[in-house]
């Protein structure tokens, strides 16, 4: 018999309150069958990571369609937890996301749900690994808003609107800010991919958001092309390599 440590702590995230409702009753139904205890609800992606920053989740329920931060976003900033809990997504018909999700082997619960069908998915959770965070970016269809920094098991959200550029150092990426910087462990080449619109490669380590150029400068001393971008609110400039010199033209 499993003692109270043992019972899945479980987090429903939903934007409708009659679908969180839904679901508390279908769970009090499964009690009997997988014993379980609901932690909290939340009405967006972003509550959801602060019932995680605060509490142990060993399950989510997570609605895939929510305002703020959408639950493939959350998905994907969960992924990246030192422990994450597993996900069970929650969706009314959505082609796309049902496509993507059943390409990338993601389990997922179309509403309205039924009993029989959440209780399959609990039991999967005793066994299966967590989501993959691979899975998770390929199950998306649009760019994250937001980087996720993993501070003593704490999600830190950084928007990246605010981001001035993204430099790689070693196995990290350091993401800076106006206020502070901070270190993701991410592939800059993926984020280039992912963020194409908004940042532009000006050597072969580091990404300037677009928005973030202030103009460039003459500096040979440091630059192999000559070139570097002086960087808004700041007094930074980062040289452009030879290769990426085109850039240059782009601004001008």
């Amino acid at each position: 018999m499993l003692v109270d440590s043992d019972i899945p702590r479980i987090l429903i995230a939903d934007d409708e309150a009659p679908a969180r409702a839904r679901l508390r009753d279908l769970l009090d139904e499964c009690r009997e069958s997988f014993p379980l205890a609901i932690v909290d609800e939340a009405r967006n992606g972003r509550e959801a990571l602060d019932v995680l920053n605060r509490e142990k989740i060993d399950i989510v329920l997570l609605d895939i369609r929510m305002p703020e931060m959408d639950g493939l976003e959350a998905a994907r900033h969960i992924a990246g937890m030192a422990d994450p809990p597993a996900i069970i997504f929650t969706t009314a018909f959505d082609s796309y996301a049902i496509k993507a999700f059943e390409v990338n082997a993601i389990d997922y619960l179309l509403k309205p749900i039924r009993v029989e069908r959440l209780l399959v998915a609990l039991g999967k959770t005793r066994a299966a690994p967590p989501v993959s965070r691979q899975a998770l970016d390929a199950a998306a269809n649009q760019p994250r808003r937001h980087l996720s920094v993993h501070e003593r098991g704490k999600i830190i959200l950084v928007p990246v609107a605010d981001i001035l550029y993204l430099r790689a150092e070693l196995k990290y990426v350091t993401v800076k800010t106006v206020e502070r910087e901070h270190l993701v462990e991410e592939s800059l080449t993926h984020l280039e991919e992912e963020f194409a619109e908004s940042f532009v490669r000006i050597h072969r380590n580091c990404l300037v958001a677009r928005a973030a150029i202030a103009g460039f400068e003459r500096n040979a001393e440091e630059s192999e092309s000559g070139w570097a971008v002086v960087i808004k609110g700041t007094n930074e400039k980062l040289p452009v390599s030879r290769r990426q010199q085109g850039v240059v033209k782009q601004f001008r």
